[in-house]
């Protein structure tokens, strides 16, 4: 091998050894001052609304249609919706079926989504055992355990 070939493998060898040094320390940084942000000038946001309008069309209330807490009414917001035995759940099910955190309902998109959150027994979507996040449309049965719930105008 001549020495010119040598010299361009060691300067290679150096230029990524120097690579991995350098994204290392990236890394290292990430995880102790958290990520750096996109660009030094703030960006205007708006202001957070708890209680904007409902679209046409779209959900305002969720309704228990059956089980123990039948007839319980709850106005939708854009916060997010927990069901479960836990005391501090938006609807607290005294229901051996249900588990302390089941399932949320939330916003995204002008629609509301339910999705369960690794309970024992299982969230239904009408007939239907749901295993990811689910779109719900207006009037299908949720059911959790013995309670059922509705999503109305």
């Amino acid at each position: 091998m001549s020495e010119l070939t040598l010299l361009l493998i060691r300067l290679a060898f150096l230029a990524v050894l120097w690579f991995f040094v350098i994204a290392a320390v990236g890394v290292i940084r990430t995880d102790l001052f958290g990520a750096r942000p996109a660009s030094a000038a703030p960006k205007p946001t708006k202001p957070a609304t708890t209680a904007s309008k409902p679209k046409r069309g779209e959900p305002r209330q969720m309704i228990v249609t059956g089980g123990p807490l039948q007839g319980t009414v709850i106005n939708l917001t854009d916060a997010p919706i927990t069901i479960g035995r836990a005391p501090d759940s938006t609807l607290v099910l005294a229901d051996d079926y249900a588990s302390s955190r089941h399932a949320r309902l939330y916003p995204q998109n002008g629609q509301w989504i339910v999705e369960d959150l690794g309970s024992t027994n299982g969230t239904y979507l009408d007939r239907t055992k749901i295993t990811r996040p689910t779109p719900v449309p207006l009037g299908v049965p949720i059911r959790i355990g013995k309670t059922v719930i509705e999503l109305r105008k």
